[in-house]
């Protein structure tokens, strides 16, 4: 059988014709715009959408690295029990320039549904205002608070883990590393499409530079944006791939995609994992591409890879 990283499926039709006539249809490169240029399109384009009905959404303010850092807590529907509920401290996705609480939101509705869990949705510092490492700082610290007040969020302290998608996602994976022998860490990660590394060169980028939504150029600019140096990529808290070892890391459940140019960190990165004998479910879309959780409601198969992903979080919690 081939590895993720060797093979690649047509795109799925449906997919495709989000790219070509939907809302994604004429989106500029990211790399093409201004900062605020960039902030403003996502914005009108991804922040749209209503998703799954929760019990309540709470807004709140909680002591940052930087000042106050607003998070936004999602309660799932009750499902007639007592018991605590598992959570999540989730980190959006936008290169780590873009993105925030409303471009989050359908994406965190959908887990606090599928999942069965809290999720604390949180607005962290962007580049290049607040360069590397502002965001895992905020992450992590909001992930400290949750675990600090899980008796009045009503979930349970031990089934705290950490969730993002791609630049989010990579700073979740880099939480995670960070507080393994610490006295509060996180009992899982939930990593869509992460950026784990900043390498340019590998098979996914090379078959996928010119790819819609993200490109190989996107990558490069919201790296640029990221770092004040090039060499903090050395730091794996920037790029976790780079990490001289994963073992002891949290249960990880890692969502990639075929037509990604992340695919490959992705791959190799739960490759790491397993390989240290990290309990990792890699959920793996061929015919799919980055962002695919956020398309539900137009590609059928990206409804079935929220359908598993979320299952093997909600195990793995």
């Amino acid at each position: 059988m081939d590895s993720p990283d060797e093979a690649t499926d047509e795109l799925d039709p449906q997919f495709a014709d989000v790219l070509w006539n939907g809302r994604a249809a004429d989106l500029p490169a990211w790399h093409s715009m201004s900062v605020a240029d960039a902030r403003r399109v996502e914005d009108e384009v991804f922040s749209a959408g209503d998703g799954p009905a929760v019990d309540r959404v709470d807004h709140r303010r909680i002591d940052g690295p930087g000042g106050d850092l607003p998070v936004r807590i999602y309660w799932p529907t009750p499902e007639g029990t007592d018991e605590e509920l598992p959570a999540l401290v989730f980190a959006h996705g936008g290169g780590w320039v873009l993105g925030t609480l409303d471009s989050a939101d359908d994406l965190c509705r959908a887990f606090a549904t599928h999942i069965g869990a809290a999720v604390i949705s949180v607005d962290y510092r962007l580049a290049p205002e607040h360069p590397f490492p502002a965001a895992v700082e905020d992450v992590r610290a909001a992930f400290e608070w949750a675990h600090d007040n899980a008796a009045s969020l009503e979930v349970d302290p031990d089934r705290l883990g950490v969730a993002g998608s791609s630049a989010g996602a990579g700073l979740a994976a880099a939480v995670a590393l960070e507080t393994r022998e610490c006295d509060v860490s996180p009992a899982a990660q939930l990593l869509c499409y992460p950026i784990l590394e900043r390498d340019f060169e590998t098979r996914s980028y090379r078959e996928h530079a010119d790819a819609s939504l993200l490109s190989r150029g996107d990558m490069e600019w919201f790296w640029e944006q990221y770092l004040a140096e090039p060499s903090d990529a050395d730091d794996p808290r920037a790029a976790p791939l780079r990490a001289e070892t994963v073992a002891g890391a949290p249960p990880a459940v890692i969502a990639t995609a075929g037509h990604d140019v992340l695919r490959s960190e992705g791959v190799a990165y739960a490759d790491r994992l397993q390989a240290v004998g990290v309990e990792t479910r890699h959920c793996h879309y061929p015919s799919l591409a980055h962002g695919f959780l956020s398309l539900t409601e137009a590609v059928d198969r990206a409804e079935t890879a929220m359908d598993e992903v979320t299952a093997a979080a909600a195990e793995t919690l």
